[in-house]
């Protein structure tokens, strides 16, 4: 049961009353409608994303990636193993700092993308939002996420 709407929810301790669940939730949701569409393609949604960054930027660090996607590095590790097994990325360390790795998509990444290109579509058709809703949820989204970023920055 959750509070009537416009009631105060600052102290509350509902499930259905946390900001975090519903975020939660919908983020769970979203994920298990792109699976089917990357399935398709033999991605795993993680997969996709590092997919997304390199087709949009082309080849980067490691680090640069992980900013992009707002993982660490021992979380970015291990998908570009798996992506670098299944043929999709290479890695290798640049040639002006050797401890930077650079990351690019292979020939068979680039081949990908136009099958890839259909998954946004399919995505706002599976779940009936329009592109002006879509706008709007991703606005919101960001801004929460800044000013959570903010919030967690002054904690420390």
């Amino acid at each position: 049961m959750t509070n009537q709407e416009g009631a105060d929810d600052e102290g509350s301790l509902l499930l259905d009353d946390q900001l975090c669940f519903a975020l939660y939730a919908a983020q769970r949701a979203v994920t298990s409608a792109y699976r089917p569409l990357l399935d398709e393609l033999g991605l795993t949604y993680p997969q996709y994303l590092v997919l997304l960054v390199l087709w949009e930027r082309g080849e980067i660090t490691v680090k640069e990636l992980a900013g992009a996607l707002r993982l660490d590095y021992g979380t970015v590790s291990p998908l570009l193993k798996r992506l670098e097994g299944a043929g999709l990325v290479r890695r290798e360390r640049a040639a002006n700092d050797e401890r930077s790795v650079l990351v690019a998509c292979t020939d068979r990444a680039e081949e990908l993308r136009e099958r890839a290109a259909r998954v946004p579509g399919a995505l706002l058709a599976a779940t009936e939002l329009d592109s002006t809703e879509v706008g709007r949820l991703r606005a919101e989204l960001w801004a929460l996420a800044e000013r959570a970023e903010a919030a967690a920055d002054r904690a420390r």
